[in-house]
């Protein structure tokens, strides 16, 4: 992977308190995200989530006739997956990668 990235070119993982940050960033892995991934499909089982660090992910919303609307555009700013955090399993919306690039991904059940 070209360049050096670290955790806290994430603004989310950047904000976490030192003891948070000893406990998940051992668990972390930079993965690379190339344009047009698809993390997951509206109604997927959630079993990551991504901290973007230089890629952009799309969310959209799928209808029942198969067209999509883009809810929201998440780069280092955020997370993909945040319905993990919240307790959830399932999504209703795609993610698909919008801008080529990476994202540190920590599995759910780490979360």
């Amino acid at each position: 992977m070209a360049g050096t990235f670290h955790p806290q070119q994430n603004h989310i993982l950047d904000a976490l308190p030192q003891p948070e940050r000893e406990r998940l960033f051992p668990y972390l892995r930079l993965v690379t995200l190339p344009l047009g991934k698809v993390l997951y499909e509206s109604g997927d089982t959630l079993r990551h989530i991504y901290f973007p660090i230089d890629s952009i992910i799309s969310l959209l919303y799928v209808l029942q006739d198969g067209a999509s609307a883009e809810i929201a555009v998440v780069g280092n700013d955020g997370a993909i997956g945040v319905a993990l955090f919240m307790g959830g399993e399932t999504t209703t919306n795609r993610a698909i990668v919008q801008s080529a690039g990476s994202a540190y991904m920590l599995t759910g059940a780490r979360l």
